[in-house]
């Protein structure tokens, strides 16, 4: 009986670092396939979420993994702290092993994140104003504009939300010093619009939010393909 407690005991041992070796094998290609299908300057960084891995293996199917890419540039825009969650992501174990160039790796599901400094978000404001924030509901626009010929002190709060391919900052509390009553084309040239497309994993925009660091911003996709 004691023979066989300590041979069951090594035998865990060895399957743990087994399932601990493959795991890393796995987390290694599916991040060199993620950043070859997306054009990603650096690999991100993959891990698989589950234990035992080996069980997930056998079956095709991983529940849950995450990815965090870092930063990057599209369309001229920085991202910083990107990062995302693949869900339900699909790998057939005998496609891999008898035909790993033509196997088809999908996602069912992702969910992803990333931020757009503060730095990169004064850059496309209106000349001669600056931008903060502090994580509330609105960022918040300070300087001077010009105001039917007169150049004024402005402040002003932003409100953000999402457009097709981007985010739009808009002024919704607009106060030029002196009283100076503020006309519609001082409010509309103190709105733009920063371009956010062309994202890793198929990510689409669904969602922003302020935070100190700038903005927020998630976004989904679905039936994602992982293999260049």
């Amino acid at each position: 009986m004691r023979k066989l407690i300590v041979f069951l005991i090594v035998l865990a041992v060895v399957l743990g670092v087994v399932d601990r070796v493959a795991v890393g094998g796995a987390e290694s290609e599916i991040a060199k396939q993620v950043a070859a299908q997306y054009k990603l300057s650096t690999v991100p960084t993959v891990s698989i979420s589950g234990i035992p891995f080996l069980t997930q293996a056998a079956g095709g199917r991983y529940e849950e993994i995450g990815v965090e890419i870092g930063d990057l540039t599209r369309g001229g825009v920085r991202l910083s702290d990107v990062r995302a969650t693949l869900y339900g992501v699909n790998a057939p174990l005998l496609d891999l092993l008898q035909n790993p160039a033509e196997a088809r790796i999908t996602a069912d599901r992702v969910s992803g994140s990333f931020v757009v400094p503060l730095s990169v978000i004064e850059q496309r404001a209106p000349k001669g104003v600056k931008l903060s924030g502090d994580g509330g509901d609105t960022l918040k626009i300070s300087g001077r504009i010009t105001v039917r010929g007169v150049t004024v002190p402005v402040q002003a709060d932003m409100k953000v939300e999402t457009v097709k391919n981007g985010v739009r900052l808009s002024p919704v509390k607009v106060v030029v010093a002196g009283g100076i009553p503020v006309p519609p084309e001082a409010t509309k040239s103190l709105s733009y619009t920063i371009p956010v497309d062309n994202l890793p994993l198929g990510l689409k925009v669904t969602a922003v939010k302020t935070v100190p660091e700038g903005l927020q911003i998630t976004g989904e996709a679905s039936d994602v393909p992982l293999r260049a």
